[in-house]
């Protein structure tokens, strides 16, 4: 009996600690059509910063390269978008000149505004408390009723301007994370109710068909709260919104001063929102969609986890393991326009941006762009860090990664971690098995990111890193982290219809091959 027992324990071993994976598919069989919830929506800072030409042109490229289909940002309703101020007799004028060139430029890319209805307006405040350098009002309105107005005015224009039919498949979410008090909000859980009743009442009364959420939380907070409360006082809920961070403390630190930990469980992050989804299920309005409007790694705009080749992989696993669990998750945020602690003053400072303020492509960004190059049909797959599809043409996209939590523990803050030069371990070999392929020729393609692969911050690191980029040295480093292919291969698939390769792979690789049809 101790033999056996022995025997148990070393195969075991072998099991949990053996490096060598199987990514083993076959071509005609499908688990159906991608699901895309990836790419749905995606951040940005605050409406003011859309104005800016670098913004609209890198928003553009984001566009074209990774496809996502709505955005949200915070300000749309504070004073540097000039939205609503007072006459001397207390009435009410509103304005959309600045609205209208943001959002006539997101709509000309075929994107579409997740509507944040925030922060309040000065005129329509009740108090001066605010929030981060630009100074969004965080307190109620003075007067309910002209805050249903406002939001009932800027509906209609928004009707008049882009037709019913285009604005009934947007979103409107009122409001930003209420539960941080005194942070985002001054007021209490239920103000928030009744700033979300009246915002819906506004909405609703242009049209009943326009969707309206929230509650916008921190922390996926209050979600069995706003149900409760929209049944039992009859407000239209049309989805639930809610954000989640994958760092251990905190929920608001715009200058990273505080420090912040990478969480070493498993489902950070992907825990959250599937207790959303189960939230949902188990309330009187099971269906109701669910949008994790912010998500990211850690939630300061100085974590230099943000720029380091670590969190392409944690992007995609974090994503893997929502699985079907939320209709949207929208990454925090797509560049480093972006100025909550005030305008940047370096060129990697651990934004929370794909891009940083130059353009130039960081690990994170490849994430999004390979997984916007899988096909539309997903193949079925045991791996559970991996996704492999093929497309209309024949083609088959193997999209795979090694997710390792380096981060050595609660004794040292991701601000001291992440800015080294970290090397990556070897992780032994993935064997990747494609059967039932059509017999003919086929050119593979292979991508990846990684350490020094696609690897801004260690290239920016080897250069001393520099307070400022001169434009040479923002060409070399967009040339050198552009995204384009490593290696080709040309491969004749013989009359069984199998393709394979034995591919070695690192701590925190993300590779995807493109095997096309010739």
């Amino acid at each position: 009996m101790k033999k056996l027992l022995i025997i148990i324990v070393l195969i075991s071993s072998v099991n949990l600690f053996g490096q060598d994976r199987t990514i083993k598919v076959d071509f005609n069989k499908s688990s159906g059509k991608l699901n895309t919830m990836f790419k749905e929506c995606i951040g940005a800072g605050r409406a003011n910063e859309g104005l800016r030409a670098d913004w609209q042109q890198q928003l553009a490229m984001v566009k074209k390269e990774c496809d996502f289909k709505y955005i949200r940002m915070h300000g749309l309703l504070t004073d540097d978008m000039a939205v609503y101020r007072e006459d001397s007799k207390g009435n009410p004028e509103y304005n959309y000149q600045y609205v209208d060139v943001l959002f006539d430029f997101i709509v000309s890319l075929k994107m579409k505004p997740f509507v944040e209805l925030g922060f309040m307006p000065n005129a329509l405040a009740s108090g001066k408390e605010t929030i981060f350098w630009w100074k969004g009002n965080v307190t109620p309105p003075k007067d309910y009723k002209k805050w249903e107005d406002l939001i009932r005015n800027l509906t209609a224009h928004f009707k008049e301007r882009y037709g019913d039919e285009e604005v009934k498949t947007w979103y409107f979410e009122v409001w930003n994370e209420p539960n941080l008090s005194p942070g985002f909000w001054t007021g209490t859980q239920e103000e928030y109710f009744k700033l979300y009743e009246y915002a819906v009442r506004g909405i609703k009364s242009v049209n009943k068909d326009y969707k309206v959420g929230g509650p916008a939380t921190a922390g996926a907070a209050w979600v069995p709260e706003t149900i409760e409360f929209a049944v039992k006082n009859n407000v239209p809920l049309d989805f639930i919104s809610t954000h989640t961070y994958g760092v251990k403390q905190g929920y608001l630190d715009e200058f990273g001063t505080s420090g912040t930990v990478l969480n070493k469980e498993e489902f950070s992050v992907s825990g959250d929102v599937l207790n959303s989804r189960k939230q949902i299920t188990n309330s009187v309005k099971p269906n109701l969609e669910l949008h994790y409007t912010e998500w990211s790694s850690s939630y300061t705009p100085a974590d230099p986890i943000h720029d380091s080749y670590h969190s392409a992989a944690y992007i995609l696993q974090k994503l893997k393991e929502v699985g079907n669990a939320a209709n949207s998750m929208s990454y925090w945020v797509f560049t480093d326009i972006f100025e909550e602690p005030g305008p940047r003053f370096t060129p990697f400072h651990g934004g929370f941006g794909l891009l940083n303020t130059q353009g130039i492509k960081k690990p994170a960004y490849f994430s999004y762009y390979f997984l916007n190059k899988l096909g539309e049909t997903e193949l079925q797959n045991t791996d559970k860090a991996s996704w492999v599809t093929k497309n209309a043409k024949g083609d088959v996209q193997l999209l795979f990664w090694d997710f390792t939590n380096t981060h050595p523990g609660d004794k040292v803050w991701n601000q001291t971690y992440y800015v080294q030069d970290l090397p990556s371990k070897e992780k032994g070999k993935i064997k990747v098995e494609v059967s039932g392929l059509q017999k003919g020729k086929y050119t593979l393609e292979i991508y990846k990111v990684g350490y020094k692969s696609n690897d801004v911050f260690a290239d920016y690191l080897a250069m001393g890193k520099p307070a400022q980029l001169t434009k040479q040295q923002v060409t070399s480093l967009k040339e050198k982290n552009n995204g384009a292919v490593i290696a080709t291969e040309k491969i004749t698939i013989d009359a069984t219809g199998t393709y394979s390769k034995d591919y070695k792979i690192n701590e925190n690789d993300v590779v995807l091959f493109n095997l096309i049809k010739q």
